[in-house]
């Protein structure tokens, strides 16, 4: 056991605070049941803040503190990258996908697919969101979860995996989106602590342990950048360890792109909040304020991970150990505020998660099936699928991921048998005014058959890599299917010039300024 009975007592305030705050966001006014806008987009009334803190919240879980941290540990910093080049895909979305989708008036990224191409193609692509988000983002949030709680505090991974369930329905479950959204800010600011306080206490114990009993913090760093001079490349060479999952230039080329625009422009829970925001100019502000988040992500989830390697180098073949074996530094007090900080980030995510998948069901299939339903109806199906999820996600958590090294390499490989088709769909949906239903079916199909194949086939190509290839394959497929269908413009096809994307600003400057600061950490250490 790891933790005092302080940490506990701080743990403890934590969690009634959380859902204390979220039961008070989640009350009803007198006389007013939540209806499905309530319910799954918040009533459309999130500020920036809102927005940007949530997406946050949202994306930063078990995956990327334990996961990223533990590939700090096995790789470095050039695991950085999904941090990195998601700030510039953030702002991308910001400027040319966001108004789009807000024009369209859209609840589901099904929904949008529907209105530009068929019904089949809402449906199916549903139920596939449906799978890849209960059985690989939820159960490896919660699997990562309760391992941490494992290493940490010696919880028994099956009541950590009950815990992590119960606490996010705890707070999530009555107030929908809102209670998410809202509590999400706080999350980020104990995310954010607790980081911060990790990587200074391990920085210090890698001075005192390596340099001198009177090093602080900044020698600890100085040692760590000397004496683990390779983790500190951000882009790999052939000949590096790690290159197989982050292949140098070329992933920076090509599949960093993919991974990235599809998941923070194409992913219903993470582009939910930007749906749900007061205006267009709010969700824009929003998206900036997370994309600068990101840069700052890597200090926080990925240099604890080297410093690990440092620390702990007994846990090399169990890296996802990184994290939790760095809390044990963490001094009486504020290990149970780091400790807090993991659990906050994790419940965030999966209550995240739930609504997400408790939207899909509802509006995309629910309500196909069973039309004219009331919203107080479609609320209340939305609940019933949130606890659903968890309870197939807890089930199904331990065969799917306890063989599994690196959870993180997990998720990113398995969706990514799916993401160059998803990425394909909308942009030849949005852009190009020829793409069909036919083209969509190809670029979907496509996608998982020749990610299959490759992967039998050609296993030595780096996963990021074989999804730039598939990527360019789907897209001529794609074209071709189009131009011998007889290449007109399809009777659905978006009317951009009816869209204003046109940006504040201040968006313009600060978008410049996150591309500044991308080309030159890349130039710097790469």
């Amino acid at each position: 056991m790891y933790l005092s009975t302080i940490d506990v007592a701080i743990f403890a305030m934590y969690i009634v605070f959380i859902i204390s705050l979220a039961s008070w966001v989640s009350r009803e006014k007198p006389g007013h049941d939540k209806n499905a806008s309530d319910y799954f987009l918040a009533s459309k009334s999130l500020p920036w803040w809102a927005v940007g803190g949530s997406l946050i919240a949202s994306n930063i879980s078990a995956e990327q503190i334990v996961g990223m941290t533990g590939a700090g540990y096995d790789i470095g910093l050039s695991i950085a990258a999904y941090e990195l080049i998601a700030a510039a895909s953030l702002i991308i979305i910001a400027k040319w996908i966001l108004p789009i989708y807000l024009h369209q008036n859209i609840y589901t990224m099904p929904q949008f697919l529907e209105h530009r191409y068929s019904t089949n193609v809402r449906t199916v692509l549903a139920i596939f969101w449906l799978g890849i988000y209960i059985f690989v983002n939820l159960t490896s949030v919660l699997w990562l979860g309760a391992l941490a709680m494992n290493t940490v505090a010696d919880v028994n991974i099956i009541y950590g995996l009950i815990f992590l369930g119960v606490l996010s329905v705890a707070y999530s479950l009555y107030g929908g989106l809102k209670a998410v959204a809202l509590t999400d800010i706080v999350q980020v600011v104990l995310l954010v602590i607790g980081g911060i306080v990790t990587l200074y206490v391990a920085l210090e114990a890698i001075g005192i342990q390596f340099v001198a009993p009177t090093a602080g913090a900044s020698e600890g760093m100085d040692y760590l950048f000397n004496h683990a001079n390779d983790k500190f490349d951000l882009l790999l060479e052939e000949d590096q360890h790690g290159y197989d999952q982050l292949p140098g230039i070329w992933m920076l080329l090509g599949g960093q792109w993919i991974v990235n625009m599809a998941y923070w422009g194409f992913n219903q829970y993470i582009i939910q909040r930007a749906l749900a925001a007061k205006s267009l100019q709010e969700a824009q502000k929003g998206i900036c304020f997370a994309a600068y988040m990101k840069l700052f992500m890597p200090i926080i989830v990925v240099i604890p991970g080297i410093a690990a390697f440092l620390l702990s180098p007994e846990i090399a073949d169990t890296p996802d150990k990184a994290y939790p074996e760095l809390l044990k530094l963490v001094p009486e007090g504020f290990r149970g505020l780091a400790f807090a900080a993991l659990v906050a980030a994790i419940v965030s995510s999966i209550a995240s998660m739930c609504n997400s998948i408790s939207t899909i069901f509802t509006m995309d299939i629910y309500s196909h099936f069973k039309k004219n339903q009331s919203q107080q109806q479609l609320v209340k199906v939305g609940r019933i699928t949130v606890f659903v999820s968890l309870i197939l996600a807890m089930l199904t958590a331990q065969p799917l991921l306890a063989s599994s090294k690196q959870a993180f390499q997990y998720i990113q490989e398995y969706t990514g048998f799916f993401t160059p088709g998803i990425l394909l769909i909308f942009l030849l949906g949005m852009f190009w005014k020829k793409a069909n239903v036919y083209s969509a079916l190809i670029a979907a199909i496509g996608s998982f058959a020749l990610s299959i194949l490759l992967k039998v086939l050609a296993p030595e190509i780096p996963f990021l890599n074989r999804m730039a290839i598939i990527f360019v394959i789907c897209l001529i497929l794609s074209v071709l299917v189009t131009v011998l269908m007889g290449n007109k413009d399809d009777p659905k096809a978006l009317d951009l010039e009816g869209i204003d994307m046109a940006t504040t600003p201040s968006f313009r400057i600060a978008g410049l300024g996150v591309f500044l600061i991308l080309i030159g950490l890349y130039v710097t250490l790469g």
